[in-house]
């Protein structure tokens, strides 16, 4: 996943939580929570940040996850493969959420729980993910030990 020390941001501490998790009442959107402190505060918040399937299967296919997955996988044990495969989507959607939570730290954050919903901030974050597909596909292969080395700007 993203690491915390995306730039633009350095006045946040965020440590991710737990998810994907299907979203309550919400068949067509999973969410991901974030620990956010700010060093000012006394003490953190949570955000649970929400994004849409379609919007996640539509970057997953602009960010060529599964051509790019599939490279990544020759070297495996073919009985392993469907962990690797399980997983980086877990990854990526831990990834995406992570982006969204990025776009809305550029813009303040209030200091209370919050929740961002999948239909919030979805052009920019299409925009965003683009312009960092190679850090966030590297992220993904880097947490599932895919490739040898992680550019220090991911986990």
């Amino acid at each position: 996943m993203i690491s915390d020390t995306t730039r633009d941001l350095p006045a946040f501490r965020v440590t991710f939580f737990f998810g994907p998790e299907p979203v309550e009442k919400k068949t067509d959107a999973v969410a991901c929570v974030f620990n956010v402190k700010k060093r000012s505060w006394k003490a953190g918040i949570q955000v649970v940040v929400e994004i849409g399937t379609g919007q996640f299967t539509a970057l997953r296919r602009t960010l060529g996850l599964e051509d790019r997955l599939a490279g990544s996988l020759i070297g495996v044990n073919p009985d392993e493969a469907l962990y690797y495969q399980e997983r980086a989507e877990d990854v990526f959607t831990q990834a995406l959420c992570r982006c969204k939570l990025d776009l809305r730290l550029r813009s303040g954050l209030a200091q209370e729980n919050q929740r961002m919903d999948a239909d919030e901030l979805m052009d920019e974050l299409n925009q965003e993910v683009c312009a960092r597909t190679e850090e966030i596909l590297a992220s993904v292969l880097g947490e599932l030990d895919l490739i040898p080395s992680c550019p220090s700007s991911v986990l």
